[in-house]
This record gives structure tokens, C-alpha cells and sequence, in this order.
């Protein structure tokens, strides 16, 4: 018995192997030896460690002291209230509306999903030359239109914001869009045929019937986005490189990045990190508790 039960699973072993050697070597590996080095004193990137730093937690008191690092937190905890708000938001009254369609939905996820196949630096440069202050798009088109009489520096201090966050929201929205389609999809005719028997149709039907039903879809979502803001980088640091303007532009991301690449601080950027899983676990069971998934579909 025992030797045709090994022979029976020594497929599936031979299969699962090679990803559970990727993720030791890859994944785990990585993030316990990130916890040995935010206790380490290491003073440039590739340098050895010299020991604990003194005292040991010396690089997770110097988080909450760190204006910089605040910024980033203030800036990310924004971008995340925005991620939940708009991206999965908008994908989910677009998912809606092509679920209620039959001739091109297709289409439609198609090019709602197209975004997320351009790479990071792509999209960087072309809201680049879109936000430009000199014959930007944005700022040629609103002075045709006659909004504003001059050019508009959508990377001050007063629209930087903006300009970070929404490439960041236009490049994801057709990520959860795609999830929440399938999602609608699972969900059974029979369900919506029974509601409008009982006379529930259109926005009655989705708060009573889809909703409830695609509970477990959008809590992924939710955890997807809340996880992926916190991790943000690629994007607004082709856009705005090194915290600009004026120290205000930074990200978890994007402070993790140059302390650790830039500065040579890898004890400290690794710190930084471990703030990020801490912060990217503790939302996400927040978020799991908010919207508790139930067995519903």
C-alpha cells in the first residue's frame, strides 16, 4: 500500500517541487535575510554587515522620526484610499455594464484590460509628455477649450498628487475589472430570473442580488489593491524620480528604492520593508474583517 501510494503522489511531488524550491530561494530566503539586516549595521550596498547595529532596533526607531518616511506613509495611506475608492470602483460599475451587454463585451474587456500589458516605463513617459508644461497634451487641450489662460505645472506642489496617482489608477482599473467579470460571470441566470419574477430589476437587482453574490470577488480586490498601493513604485518614480517635488512625492515604494539603491542604507531600507509587509498584512485583515467572505456563490 505504501509503495503504490508514493508512486501515486510522485507525480504531483516532482510537479510541486521545483515552485517550492523557487519560493525558498526566491521569496523566503530574501525575506528573512531583509529581517537579519534591518538589525544590521551595513554602511553600503553589497558591503558586509558589521554586526547589530547599537542598540539593535536602532533602524524602526529611526521610522518614527523620519519626516521623509512620513510624507511616504501620508502619501501611500492616500493612494490606497484612492485605490479602493476609484480603481475598484470604476471596475466595478464597467464590469456591470459589460456583464449587461451581449454584442461586443469582448471588445470591451479587451481594451479595458490593454493598459496593464504596457510596461511601467512606457506609461511613465507618456504621462510625461501628457502632463508636460510646455506643450503637455493636458495643458494644450485645456487651454483650447478656454479652462485656463496659461500653462498649468502639474508637477507642483499643488497637483503632484494628482499627476502620480492617476496613471497609477488608469493603468489597474481593467486589472480588477477582469476579476470582477469573471466573477459576474459565476454567478447563475437562474438567480436573476427568480429576482425579476419577484419584481427586483435593475439597480434593486444589483445592490440585493449581485452584490451579496460577488462579496467574495470584491474582497480579493479590496486585498489586491490595498496590498499592490503599499508596493507602488515603478510608475511615479519614472514620472518623478527622487521624491520630487520638494521631498513631497515619495512613496513607501519609492523611499525603499533610494534608500537602499541610492543612499547605500540597506539596513535601513530593509526596515522600510518590513514596515511594508507589516502594514500590507495588517489592511489586509482589516479589509478581510470589513468584508468578511461568505460561502454565498
Amino acid at each position: 500500500m505504501g509503495p503504490t501510494l508514493y508512486r501515486k503522489k510522485a507525480p504531483l511531488i516532482a510537479f510541486l517541487l521545483p515552485a517550492f524550491v523557487f519560493l525558498i530561494l526566491f521569496l523566503y530566503y530574501p525575506f528573512v535575510q531583509n529581517i537579519i539586516n534591518s538589525f544590521s549595521d551595513i554602511t553600503g550596498l553589497g558591503a558586509p554587515a558589521q554586526g547589530l547595529n547599537s542598540p539593535w532596533y536602532a533602524n524602526y526607531t529611526a521610522l518614527f522620526t523620519d519626516p521623509k518616511l512620513r510624507t511616504a506613509l501620508g502619501n501611500t495611506v492616500l493612494l490606497t484610499i484612492c485605490t479602493v475608492v476609484f480603481q475598484v470602483g470604476i471596475a466595478l460599475i464597467l464590469a456591470l455594464l459589460v456583464d449587461s451587454i451581449r454584442v461586443g463585451a469582448q471588445l470591451f474587456r479587451t481594451l479595458y484590460f490593454f493598459p496593464i500589458v504596457i510596461s511601467a516605463t512606457a506609461l511613465g513617459l507618456m504621462f510625461n509628455l501628457i502632463f508636460l508644461y510646455n506643450g503637455g497634451m493636458l495643458n494644450q487641450l485645456l487651454m483650447n477649450l478656454g479652462i485656463t489662460a496659461e500653462n498649468i505645472d502639474w508637477k507642483d506642489p499643488d497637483h503632484f498628487l494628482f499627476t502620480m496617482f492617476a496613471p497609477v489608477m488608469w493603468q489597474y482599473v481593467g486589472f480588477y475589472f477582469v476579476i470582477l467579470v469573471t466573477g459576474l460571470n459565476n454567478i447563475s441566470q437562474d438567480l436573476y430570473e427568480a429576482a425579476a419574477l419577484d419584481g427586483c430589476t435593475g439597480l434593486s437587482r444589483v445592490r440585493y442580488v449581485t452584490l451579496p453574490l460577488l462579496r467574495n470577488v470584491l474582497c480579493t480586490c479590496l486585498v489586491l489593491a490595498i496590498t499592490g498601493s503599499l508596493k507602488v513604485f515603478d510608475l511615479p518614480w519614472v514620472m518623478f524620480g527622487a521624491g520630487m517635488p520638494q521631498d513631497q512625492g515619495w512613496l513607501t515604494g519609492t523611499y525603499m528604492y533610494d534608500q537602499t539603491f541610492n543612499r547605500g542604507n540597506v539596513d535601513y531600507g530593509s526596515a522600510i520593508a518590513i514596515l511594508i509587509v507589516v502594514l500590507g498584512v495588517l489592511f489586509s485583515n482589516i479589509a478581510n474583517r470589513v468584508f468578511k467572505p461568505r460561502n454565498d456563490i
